[in-house]
């Protein structure tokens, strides 16, 4: 099992739950996991092609990770919005 934690507006829109649990070998199967147990996320962090959406980063063990990142039993998955704006 991986741990997926959600920040920002992906928590909210996972009903306010931070931290989810799925079974899965890759990165790319264990988001799709997560779009199944929480419909409200599909397209959030996934595009229609399976790749993760631009303004996500995603960190497997705290180092940067991608769709084909390759999952081991207690890994963790962290899902966070990517922050910008500002004034120069």
């Amino acid at each position: 099992m991986a741990l997926i934690r959600l920040r920002g507006m992906l928590k909210q829109r996972a009903g306010g739950r931070a931290e989810h649990t799925v079974e899965a070998a890759t990165v790319r199967a264990a988001l799709r996991a997560l779009e199944s147990e929480q419909p409200e996320l599909r397209g959030w962090i996934l595009d229609e092609r399976g790749l993760v959406r631009r303004h996500i980063n995603v960190f497997v063990n705290g180092e940067a990770g991608g769709e084909g990142t390759a999952l081991a039993a207690g890994d963790s998955i962290d899902v966070l919005p990517a922050i910008s704006g500002g004034a120069a």
